[in-house]
């Protein structure tokens, strides 16, 4: 009997030490992408004014909350234009030569990518958080592994 409680007793400190090991990987995989995004849109120059006092004044954006601000005014810029892509062409085809509908296709283009990224941060806060419960999961399953494999039978 004591053999077979020691031998579950490291089973649960093995599925701890693969729970931690798991969960470092999905937080240096969550910090890994939200870089690559950041230094996507720092290369791209993505940025927006946050003091509506000062417009003037841009900052690249570093978070979801903030792609989610710059798309929704892309969104509102756009809808400036025409309410809708349908309302923008009526009853004809995109011209690509029409400045107006160029403008609107590229600002689609831009609020597309913004939403895009503000669903990537999402994504990335989710897996971060999934991997530090795996880690707290992990610590706490290895060492009640290591508690029963200490208590004398």
């Amino acid at each position: 009997m004591a053999r077979m409680s020691r031998n579950i007793s490291l089973v649960i400190s093995l599925l701890g030490l693969v729970a931690i090991v798991i969960g470092v990987v999905f937080v240096f995989e969550g910090v890994s992408k939200n870089n690559l995004i950041l230094d996507r849109m720092n290369v791209e120059k993505v940025t927006l004014s946050l003091d509506p006092a000062n417009p003037t004044q841009l900052t690249h954006i570093q978070n979801g909350a903030d792609a989610q601000k710059a798309a929704d005014t892309i969104a509102t810029h756009r809808r400036a234009i025409a309410p809708s892509y349908q309302d923008l062409l009526g009853t004809g085809k995109f011209d690509p030569t029409n400045p107006i509908q160029l403008t609107y296709a590229q600002a689609m283009n831009l609020e597309n990518y913004l939403y895009m990224a503000v669903t990537a941060f999402g994504l990335i806060q989710v897996v971060m958080a999934a991997g530090a419960f795996m880690i707290i999961t992990g610590a706490a399953l290895g060492l009640t592994g290591l508690v029963l494999f200490k208590i004398p039978y």
